[in-house]
């Protein structure tokens, strides 16, 4: 998968500098922070670290060239979606009280809920701006459309919490949370370039279905790393998941199985006091034997098909499709 890797990679190398150029419009407390959570400093500005995978940018990288447009179209769509990726994720951890990400503290864990909730707005705010100051029909639309996919980002986190207060989730409920929270934003991240390159309509429909796809298995194997990753490449401690008893896909599917394994699971989740590496390896082999595991493994390898497909759907060069079909598969082969 080098080659996937050297496609994020190439976009990330063109999208840091415009995001660092972005970051500087921030207010002078607020700029440090918001780039420590990029990892584009260290804590007090200490050396980078890690600054992810950069899916999303690369994603609207790939949807200008799918269009045909020439290189840098899609740029302000890429620093968009990025940056309405990174409010999320601070606004997240300080709801999930993770206190880490990437190895590293969280930004509310270190500056407080307060500057965590200030950081994640200026970055939404930020991302508008971004859209808007091309002042082209184009850039309208993608702004309203980022708009849509944030509010539906939104109902997703709400989705999500609510979900925690409850022990009757339906698996539809949970892919429907999914497809709100993870897939919105990719959906968009894999149309916006194409929607600010003016493309024609079946290949915006048809890459923004690709990314609604991509969004759910790209959630699913999240999910399966959440229970099964290695803490040493996500980041994450063992069964950081199941340790906080989430709704998860792979869990929701064996808890409504109907097996043993499934009805057990079920008990199990309700005790809250079960939070022992023990307990917790008990956890992950009844979500695996209600046939969760497999379950999420499967589907996420059918939504990289569906997918794969959608872009069948529309004229889109041969390159540009390669290398989308490329990154689709490098989210469910990932290791983090």
């Amino acid at each position: 998968m080098t080659t996937t890797l050297d496609v994020l990679h190439r976009s990330r190398r063109t999208v840091r500098s415009a995001l660092l150029d972005a970051l500087g419009r921030l207010d002078r407390d607020i700029r440090p922070v918001a780039a420590y959570h990029f990892g584009f400093t260290g804590l007090h500005g200490g050396p980078p670290s890690d600054e992810g995978k950069a899916v999303r940018p690369g994603l609207a990288m790939a949807s200008a060239a799918a269009a045909g447009a020439p290189d840098g179209a899609g740029l302000p769509g890429a620093v968009a979606v990025e940056l309405v990726h990174s409010f999320s994720l601070v606004h997240d951890d300080l709801m999930d009280g993770d206190r880490t990400r990437r190895h590293r503290p969280t930004v509310w864990s270190v500056w407080g809920p307060a500057t965590a909730i200030l950081v994640g707005d200026a970055l939404l705010a930020l991302a508008q701006e971004i859209l808007t100051e091309a002042g082209t029909p184009q850039a309208a639309r993608a702004g309203t459309l980022l708009a849509a996919t944030t509010r539906q980002l939104v109902r997703g986190q709400m989705l999500d919490l609510e979900f925690e207060r409850r022990d009757d989730v339906t698996p539809a409920e949970c892919l429907d949370m999914c497809a709100a929270k993870t897939g919105a934003l990719l959906s968009t991240s894999a149309a916006i370039g194409a929607v600010l390159s003016d493309a024609p309509g079946p290949v915006v429909t048809a890459l923004a279905e690709y990314g609604a796809q991509l969004g759910l298995a790209y959630q699913l194997v999240d999910d399966l790393l959440g229970i099964w990753g290695d803490p040493a490449t996500t980041g994450k401690p063992v069964f950081s998941d199941l340790r906080s008893r989430k709704k998860s896909l792979p869990v929701c599917h064996a808890v409504n199985s109907g097996t043993p394994a499934g009805n057990a699971l079920a008990d199990w989740l309700a005790d809250a006091r079960d939070t022992g590496v023990d307990g917790l390896r008990r956890g992950a082999a009844l979500v695996a034997a209600a046939g969760g595991r497999d379950w999420a493994a499967a589907e996420a390898r059918r939504r990289v098909a569906a997918a794969e497909q959608a872009l069948r759907t529309a004229a889109i060069p041969a390159a540009p499709r390669a290398e989308l079909i490329d990154i689709a598969r490098f989210v469910v082969d990932r290791e983090h």
